[in-house]
């Protein structure tokens, strides 16, 4: 009989493989087309309707595209609808989120330091966050509808910021990155679904019924389709980040997510200009990357801000460190329940990656792992399941880097 934590691991599995092979699909044609439409050009002699065109090569044969901005006179014989990479993306992740973080909410969702909840409410919170975030996006972009692009934009980041900030203080801040990531997820994907295809189809339905569409509706549709370019890259970043704590689980992690939108829309800034033939603005490699600089110091620097002192450095070696018979009490007492041979912790049925901490010379060995997880970061443990105390974490900070000078 299949044992049901093999199972639930494999299903993960699936879900998370999945996840990737459609988002590859969606955001592969997004990109496609948004480089597509910004390098169209205009000539004289384009058919009726057309507003422009572009030669492409690739495969070994050209293709020849044309653009109608509106509709053509005619609804064509064969007509290809790119929505289902969007719908499985996002079907995918949801399933994701519930086999990992729902299932998992002790570990993964909920940091009783941050919220002390139940697991059905921090889920539900989880939910209402999702689609409140679809709902206020939406809104906000009918309200502006034909008005400054610009104030919009603005205000929709303002927002992402508090959505950042607000997010790091109900859940883990591995749980609020991926949140904050399935939020934008939702509304891109909302608005294909919601917009940019019943859009779509209303042109279609005219050009079927002989009316002249209303060009209102192309227009809609692009607007969404240009913010779903822009959302693109800081999504695929905060999906990710669950691989690196010092992204999420450190003090400025809101702040880091903040400025990962920034660098998205700079990239993306920087390749649309590119494929419309306006330039080449350097620039935002440049400023991209001094976000970044900020980023990484961000994630490690002292927290001089709210008056923590740096943690002092000592001695030489890992297991001769003055250190190291309380950090392996703290390992021992924090860490060993999950990272063991046999581990004792309700529902870890093998050490996470591997990684069992129970001897001093494999404590050692992965030094560099819990001084990042555990005390430069707080992404171990998960949750803070064990209580680690701020007085411990600094203990593994101030026992790693001794060693290191």
């Amino acid at each position: 009989m299949l044992d049901f934590a093999i199972f639930w691991e494999w299903l993960s599995f699936a879900a998370r493989w999945l996840h990737v092979i459609t988002g590859i699909a969606w955001i592969g044609s997004s990109f496609y087309f948004v480089a597509l439409d910004l390098g169209l050009r205009q000539r004289p002699g384009l058919p009726a309707g057309a507003h422009g065109e572009e030669w492409q090569v690739h495969g070994g044969g050209f293709y020849h595209i044309q653009k109608y901005l509106v509709a053509p006179a005619e609804m064509p014989e064969h007509l290809t609808w790119f929505k289902w990479e969007s719908y499985a993306t996002w079907m995918s992740g949801f399933a994701m989120l519930a086999i990992v973080y729902y299932a998992g909410a002790d570990l993964f969702l909920i940091d009783r330091n941050v919220l002390d909840v139940s697991a059905p409410v921090a889920i539900l919170i989880s939910l209402v966050s999702i689609i409140a975030g679809w709902i206020v996006y939406d809104q906000l972009c009918r309200l502006f509808y034909g008005k400054s692009d610009t104030i919009l934009m603005l205000l929709l980041y303002c927002i992402l910021v508090f959505l950042s900030w607000g997010l790091t203080h109900l859940f883990t801040g591995r749980a609020a990155f991926l949140h904050l990531g399935a939020i934008t997820a939702t509304i891109m994907s909302c608005n294909v679904f919601m917009v940019i295809i019943p859009n779509q189809k209303i042109v279609v339905a005219d050009l079927i019924a002989g009316r002249k569409p209303d060009a209102k509706y192309g227009k809609i549709a692009k607007t969404r389709s240009l913010h779903n370019n822009y959302l693109t890259l800081p999504v695929l970043f905060l999906m990710l980040s669950n691989h690196y704590p010092l992204a999420f689980a450190t003090q400025f992690n809101w702040i880091i997510a903040s400025l990962v939108f920034i660098i998205g829309v700079l990239i993306r800034h920087y390749f649309n200009t590119v494929h419309a033939r306006k330039g080449n603005p350097h620039w935002t490699w440049l400023a991209a990357t001094i976000l970044f600089v900020i980023i990484i110091w961000l994630s490690t620097v002292p927290k001089v801000l709210t008056g923590e002192e740096k943690v002092a450095a000592g001695t030489e070696t890992l297991i001769a460190s003055t250190h190291f018979s309380a950090v392996r009490d703290t390992v021992m007492g924090r860490c060993a329940m999950c990272h063991a041979a046999e581990p004792s912790y309700e529902g870890i049925y093998h050490a996470p990656k591997d990684v069992v901490l129970e001897t001093d010379d494999t404590i050692a060995e992965h030094a560099r792992e819990i001084y990042l997880q555990a005390g430069r970061s707080h992404a171990m443990p998960p949750g803070n399941v064990t209580q680690i105390t701020p007085e411990e974490r600094a203990l593994l900070v101030a026992w790693y880097e001794e060693a290191r000078k």
